[in-house]
């Protein structure tokens, strides 16, 4: 998939991600929109020095302790998260031993069916990997909780209240009862009727400005692959408690002041 780049290359990280979100446009996996989508927050990481800040390392410790406190956590995934981290994904519902919910914004039978054939394809090479350090349980255990990993968004039997369009559609056994949604890559009005709902919102955005990263309860301004590479370890981990006095807008300022500094 990516013999021809080079692991050496300065840009390896950004043009593997280009390659495997061109393959799966070219499988049906994606939107039109979504390496649009994709090439503005990869601006924004630029401007970040496509760095994990200190901020978002706070912001992806408070996430961890959400996600681990949480009765009835969720991992909600779009068309760019399956292609970009699918197997990370996985790892960290089993952790939780919790759901996968796929929810796009347009939502075609073809596509939910094509991007949960391959989060199930996914789960069998997951299952077969070495568990990640810090699983002290052993292989066969491993695969158990893989396994036992619900991917759901097929039946939309929910509806996500105050809501309209597509993204409205859920799954009750998932984001209808979830108390905790870890969301990638969310869009603005998604997240606010999930907060107005009562639920915590916990995002991936690299623009501390959009509508998701001011609306959610925890924002990591950060790229994704790099969010999930701490966010696994940490789940394992499974130290520290939730932060009650939790100042979201402090964290998008210093990821602002993070940009500032970094292109002046």
């Amino acid at each position: 998939m990516a013999d021809d780049i080079p692991e050496s290359h300065p840009r390896y990280r950004s043009l593997l991600a280009r390659r495997l979100l061109t393959e799966a446009a070219a499988d049906g996996l994606l939107a039109e929109s979504a390496l649009i989508a994709h090439g503005r927050g990869e601006a924004f990481d630029y401007l970040l020095g496509e760095r994990t800040t200190a901020s978002a390392h706070r912001a992806i410790g408070e996430a961890t302790a959400r996600l681990l406190a949480a009765g009835s956590p969720v991992l909600s995934v779009n068309g760019n998260t399956v292609a970009l981290a699918a197997d990370q994904m996985l790892g960290c519902a089993a952790v939780l031993g919790c759901p996968i919910e796929v929810n796009i914004y347009y939502r075609t039978p073809e596509r939910m069916s094509a991007l949960l054939v391959r989060l199930a394809e996914r789960k069998l090479a997951v299952m077969r990997a070495d568990p990640p350090d810090g699983w002290a349980e052993g292989s066969e255990a491993w695969q158990a909780a893989v396994l036992a990993v619900p991917l759901l968004g097929d039946a939309a039997d929910g509806r996500i209240p105050g809501l309209d369009g597509p993204r409205a559609a859920c799954s009750r056994d998932g984001i209808m009862q979830a108390d905790v949604i870890f969301v990638p890559l969310e869009d603005g009005d998604r997240c606010e009727a999930l907060i107005a709902a009562g639920k915590q919102v916990l995002v991936v955005d690299l623009n501390p400005l959009s509508r998701t990263a001011r609306a959610a309860t925890v924002t990591i301004v950060d790229e994704l692959t790099r969010v999930l590479e701490e966010l696994l370890p940490l789940l394992l981990a499974g130290a520290g408690s939730p932060d009650m006095e939790w100042d979201n807008d402090a964290i998008l300022l210093d990821a602002l002041d993070e940009i500032r500094s970094g292109a002046a």
